[in-house]
């Protein structure tokens, strides 16, 4: 795909996903929160700093890392999902929350100054952007000298199978094609080599990386479905343009690659590739 277009693509795919992460924004926060405070640990925020949040999604992240600034940071939090940025301005609202600059913005082209931020987080995006390598230079151009980046990516598909079983089974059955090698895609940034790499060639220093594990709850595979038919991006989308007849084929191949009831509570376990860098 041309990577205009795939950008066109993956906004539509986040703005109609975007009620669905409101709405479970807490569930999401709960089961992320290992991820979500391993970034901010890193990031060390300080009272009367600048904080920057790419791809914030509801804007957990970026809340948390405000709250360790004693009330005199600031924080700004911005997607390219005008819906997402919405949402997150939103849950501001609700926790009272100051000093927050809320903006749509592609982080591959910032609408930022150079050295206008102490801090960057962003938590699962760079591997879905058409270009991580230009987005991590811009990230590296708005970030002030001796400021951290600390960034989250999905960890190899077999430790995902909470994503990887289902877009097997939609690849199987023929309605996604196979990933192509360098495409991004939620596994596009598993291998810490590339990770590296990319990192370094932004100008970034040598970076940190430690695998996290986390794990998503459920009360029963209905509640994994619908968080797989709301959140989950372009599996998401492929599964509700299919047929009633079809999608219950597709739902009951994945029950039965999970080996779950349709009943019991199960925790699916999700593994993250995090990295810090200067």
């Amino acid at each position: 795909m041309d990577p205009d277009d795939y950008r066109r693509t993956s906004r539509e795919i986040w703005e109609r996903m975007a009620p669905g992460w409101e709405d479970r924004r807490d569930w999401v926060w709960d089961s992320s929160r290992l991820v979500g405070e391993w970034l901010v640990d890193r990031v060390d925020p300080q009272p009367g700093q600048t904080l920057l949040e790419l791809a914030a999604g509801a804007g957990d992240t970026g809340f948390a890392a405000l709250a360790r600034m004693a009330g005199t940071g600031r924080l700004i939090s911005t997607d390219f999902s005008h819906r997402m940025v919405q949402a997150a301005q939103r849950r501001a609202a609700e926790l009272g929350l100051k000093n927050v600059e809320f903006r749509v913005m592609d982080a591959e082209r910032m609408d930022l100054e150079e050295n206008s931020v102490d801090g960057v987080l962003c938590r699962w995006g760079y591997m879905l952007m058409a270009d991580p390598l230009s987005a991590l230079r811009e990230t590296r151009r708005v970030l002030r000298g001796g400021g951290r980046l600390a960034f989250s990516v999905w960890a190899s598909s077999e430790e995902n199978l909470w994503a990887s079983v289902p877009a097997r089974v939609l690849v199987e059955r023929g309605h996604m094609p196979a990933p192509e090698p360098g495409a991004p895609g939620i596994f596009a940034m598993a291998d810490p080599r590339l990770v590296r790499q990319l990192v370094t060639s932004a100008g970034f220093s040598e970076p940190q990386s430690e695998f996290v594990r986390m794990a998503w709850r459920f009360d029963d595979f209905d509640g994994y479905w619908e968080f797989l038919v709301r959140l989950a991006g372009s599996l998401a989308m492929t599964i509700n343009k299919l047929l009633p007849d079809e999608q219950k084929a597709v739902r009951s191949d994945v029950r039965e690659l999970l080996s779950v009831d349709d009943k019991d509570s199960f925790d699916l376990t999700g593994v993250t590739l995090n990295s810090v860098t200067s």
